[in-house]
């Protein structure tokens, strides 16, 4: 006999996300890691001219952006890019294979906030007169994989506590920003800065101003990341359809206009060549500039504290996303199926958290320990992040090429929203343009990348073996649509 009303199946997600949540969802996951790891990493490159690759890498963002809330509002569930992939080119394992390529963005871009929210930690000590020194790099490591597996715990207890979490943090990541701001314009107001810097190319690697632009811009790319990660948590969403095209485009526009005004700050706050310099202060970029430019205020002893906040936000949405794309690819039986395991009582993927965590301590310590052709450390930060944003970018093209095929495939299907014409053709290319190795990228980054995808294929075989043997079928999505809910 069956009953009148089934019991609710304890693996659904909740949907607890309205546009408040959304929108600080979004603009938290943008403004987290990205402007701190990252800033550093341009000035070195650009010198005044800062705030272009920002720019620059907005408009390619937000072009994607388009061809993303196009196929969100006419796809409303949560396997986001990976579905996309699938019903423009019905590949099983190119849609596997870009899946895992959004999973392992999410553990690269949450491992560079692990960094650099432990680089920030320590400068806050230092400057508070907790230590009398920067901390060596394994107690840095230590409190990155200490950082990493408390994240864990917090996602443990469920997307409704993790969201309620981003809250608190998003406003501590507007505040940290804020600071670099007003500290930015009090260096102006005093007379204490060059505005004429701001329109001046610094080419300190003679590589001329359309290859260290372009270079820079890539870099750039992996703080405009983060709406992506919002596609994922569509089924958690109350009514996408109708908040996804105004959310989105609004956390994107909040995101650089906040960048834009750090980017004045920093260039009015430190001279050519502290500019220069700036890269290899990896994740203290920001602090450095805080602590110069106020230097009379006690505000560089609060600022290290709220900028770990602001990095744990990141961190903590992309692992958010990764473990939920685990569980939904566990359940498609193109993963080993013990990773789509869930809490009874939280409905969280605890298999997926786990499983996640352990990739990310494994990337931070072998990123921390390698070495480049000289044989000198690599700069961990710097790395990390360009990984994160090769992988996207080569997720974006294809979804912006998924958009432009899914016109013509599926010209049935109900669309609230349209990108304008061609403009997922020229994204597509402007990703792909990105992505090569014109863009001074180390050649860790492309090995990094590979390995990940590496990992992938290996899983993805050796579960397709698994059920050929057991007659589970082959390692096939059997309902795309439910892949990340």
């Amino acid at each position: 006999m069956t009953s009148a009303a089934a019991p609710t199946h304890p693996t659904e997600l909740k949907r607890v996300m309205g546009p408040k949540l959304l929108l600080l969802f979004i603009v938290g996951d943008i403004l987290g890691a990205g402007v701190y790891a990252v800033t550093g990493q341009i000035g070195g490159k650009v010198g005044g001219l800062v705030w272009l690759p920002f720019l620059l890498a907005f408009i390619v963002a937000a072009m994607t952006a388009l061809s993303y809330l196009e196929l969100v509002t006419k796809y409303p569930q949560a396997a986001g890019a990976a579905l996309y992939a699938h019903k423009a080119f019905g590949i099983h394992f190119v849609t596997f294979l870009v899946a895992f390529a959004v999973v392992c963005s999410g553990i690269t871009s949450a491992s560079t906030s692990a960094k650099t929210l432990a680089d920030n930690l320590s400068g806050g000590l230092e400057i508070n007169g907790v230590i009398d020194q920067p901390m060596g790099p394994g107690t840095i490591t230590a409190i990155a994989m200490g950082f990493m597996i408390l994240l864990a715990v917090i996602n443990l207890r469920g997307v409704g506590e993790s969201v309620k979490f981003n809250v608190v943090l998003t406003l501590v990541e507007v505040a940290a920003l804020a600071i670099v701001i007003g500290v930015g314009f009090y260096a102006m107001a005093q007379g204490n800065s060059n505005v004429g810097e701001l329109v001046t190319f610094r080419d300190y690697d003679d590589k001329g101003l359309f290859l260290a632009v372009t270079a820079a811009t890539s870099i750039a790319f992996f703080a405009m990341v983060g709406f992506e990660d919002a596609v994922n948590m569509v089924e958690e969403v109350e009514n996408p359809q109708k908040i996804f095209p105004k959310v989105m485009l609004s956390g994107l526009g909040i995101a650089v206009l906040l960048y834009m005004l750090v980017a004045i700050s920093v260039v009015s706050v430190l001279t050519s060549d502290e500019l220069k310099n700036i890269a290899d202060a990896e994740g203290r970029a920001l602090l450095d500039v805080v602590s110069k430019g106020a230097p009379d205020l006690p505000i560089d002893r609060i600022f290290p504290f709220l900028a770990v906040f602001a990095v744990a936000n990141t961190a903590l949405i992309n692992m958010l996303m990764a473990s939920r794309l685990l569980y939904g690819m566990a359940r498609q039986n193109v993963l080993p199926r013990s990773l789509g395991a869930v809490l009874p009582g939280r409905q969280s993927p605890w298999a997926g958290i786990v499983f996640s965590t352990v990739l990310a301590l494994g990337l931070i310590y072998y990123v921390t320990n390698s070495t480049n052709a000289d044989g000198e450390p690599t700069n961990v930060v710097s790395n990390l992040s360009n990984v994160t944003a090769l992988l996207l970018l080569c997720v974006f093209a294809i979804v912006n090429v998924a958009c432009v095929v899914l016109r013509r495939k599926d010209p049935r299907a109900k669309t609230f929203f349209t990108s304008p014409g061609q403009l997922p053709v020229v994204a597509a290319a402007l990703c792909l343009f990105l992505v090569g190795p014109w863009v001074d990228r180390e050649p860790t980054v492309y090995t990094i990348a590979g390995g990940l995808m590496v990992i992938g294929v290996a899983l993805w075989l050796v579960t397709y073996v698994i059920n050929r043997a057991t007659g589970v079928g082959d390692s096939d999505f059997e309902d795309i649509d439910s892949l990340g809910g």
